[in-house]
């Protein structure tokens, strides 16, 4: 198994700090930035195997590569998105597609976390795709909802759920089985094919539709984590990621 990152994208409202980086190297502990966390965290739970897809400004992680490596022990492979800048993450990840046979931990490179969600999927194997999960927080629009039914199952995913219909808040953070692997990177194609403009997780919605069993493993209680998509974001992330 293997760690990948996605961290393509521009991250616009968070400039002038992504005006020449992605977000994912973004600071958000002195110079520690929320790449360096991921690695940490996937380097913590034994997976030293990581890619990172990369597209916006990805010549600022090609440099940094060797001093990442050296500083958490992984070995990156970086795969380039060449679509970063106008297509949405769907085709992203289909863009590992290759890797993810080798089974996958995948998290978003603009998700602040601790390793407790990493921990928390690996204690919770079973399902080929599960998912890491907040059944606390409160909802609103923004956020990518999922409603499940009696035995656990997905049966939607989807930023415009109502929330008071929904179960909990996907964080951003998937354990992809070996298994999966076809069926997701077909239903990732699907996907963006249909909408460049879609989601990986509209891929799971695709997977879920047809049949398939997507799992969900909720963090413990009291977790704190963050999605950086603005400057409001970046200064929750700044305030949390200190303690892990």
């Amino acid at each position: 198994m293997i760690g990948i990152v996605l961290a393509a994208g521009a991250g616009r409202r968070l400039r002038p700090y992504t005006d020449h980086l992605p977000k994912a190297l973004i600071p958000v502990d002195g110079d520690t930035t929320i790449l360096d966390i991921a690695l940490r965290n996937l380097a913590a739970v034994e997976l030293t195997d990581v890619a990172v897809v990369v597209g916006y400004a990805a010549q600022a992680v090609e440099e940094r590569r060797a001093d990442l490596e050296r500083r958490y022990g992984v070995s990156l492979q970086l795969v380039h998105n060449d679509k970063a800048e106008i297509w949405n993450n769907a085709y992203s990840l289909w863009c590992a597609r290759d890797l993810l046979a080798e089974g996958a931990l995948l998290v978003n490179g603009d998700t602040v976390h601790p390793v407790a969600v990493e921990e928390t999927l690996l204690a919770s194997r079973g399902p080929e795709i599960l998912l890491a999960v907040d059944t606390e927080k409160r909802l609103a629009e923004e956020e990518m909802k999922i409603r499940v039914d009696a035995d656990g199952r997905v049966v939607s995913i989807t930023k415009l759920m109502d929330p008071a219909t929904a179960y909990a808040e996907y964080i951003g953070a998937t354990l992809i089985e070996a298994a999966a692997a076809p069926k997701l990177a077909d239903a990732l194609q699907a996907t963006f094919e249909r909408d460049p403009h879609l989601y990986y997780e509209d891929g799971y919605q695709h997977l879920a539709d047809h049949g398939e069993f997507i799992g969900v493993a909720p963090l413990p209680a009291g977790t704190s984590w963050v999605e950086v998509d603005d400057h409001a974001d970046l200064a929750r992330a700044r305030e949390i990621a200190c303690h892990y």
